[in-house]
């Protein structure tokens, strides 16, 4: 059973990518680092999967699709973080009402960090065929008020990463990442 965690690089035109979206991918390895440095062991897998290719259409995320879909029974949560790594507030959540009261309650953990929202859907081109077929899913959901002064331009570099906001998000993807890959059960569908 596997919990995916993701980013992708799409640094495809002017810029460097670094916020658009290497901060999806910085802060999804940074989960499975902390979760290792921690010592954790949770049930099931957490899996770090680096897209490429979705601003060319997603064919990264389709062909990991074909790929894995036979095991779709077994993939617990699919989490994508594709719209910068600023302040966060919360999570986009798509999947059944049950799973999103648990998902709600495991925000919970994170009120000391005052990041406990749970928005109505979740966005990500790369684990959109995931959430079609019925897995849930989560995107990372930030302050964005700034996202399109660097998005595709070449002002997106490491500069524009604060390093205090992007531990906030790594810590939204680890507890999230990880609460979810130790419960007793999957999500349910």
């Amino acid at each position: 059973q596997v919990v995916l965690v993701s980013g992708h690089l799409d640094s495809w035109d002017v810029g460097q990518g670094a916020m658009d979206d290497g901060g999806g991918a910085f802060i999804s390895w940074e989960a499975l680092s902390l979760i290792k440095d921690l010592g954790l062991h949770p049930k099931r897998t957490l899996r770090l999967v680096l897209w490429t290719g979705e601003e060319q259409g997603g064919v990264g995320a389709e062909q990991y699709y074909q790929l894995h879909k036979e095991n779709i029974s077994n993939f617990d949560i699919v989490m994508e973080s594709d719209e910068g790594t600023f302040k966060p507030s919360g999570l986009g959540f798509a999947g059944s009402a049950e799973a999103r009261d648990i998902v709600k309650e495991i925000m919970t953990l994170l009120q000391p960090i005052n990041v406990t929202d749970v928005y109505d859907t979740a966005d990500g081109t790369d684990i959109a065929y995931w959430m079609r077929d019925g897995v849930p899913g989560a995107s990372l959901h930030d302050d964005i008020n700034k996202y399109f002064w660097f998005h595709h331009s070449q002002g997106d570099t490491m500069t524009v990463q604060d390093p205090n906001q992007m531990n906030l998000c790594a810590a939204v993807w680890t507890v999230v990442s990880y609460v979810i890959a130790d419960m007793e059960d999957m999500l349910p569908r």
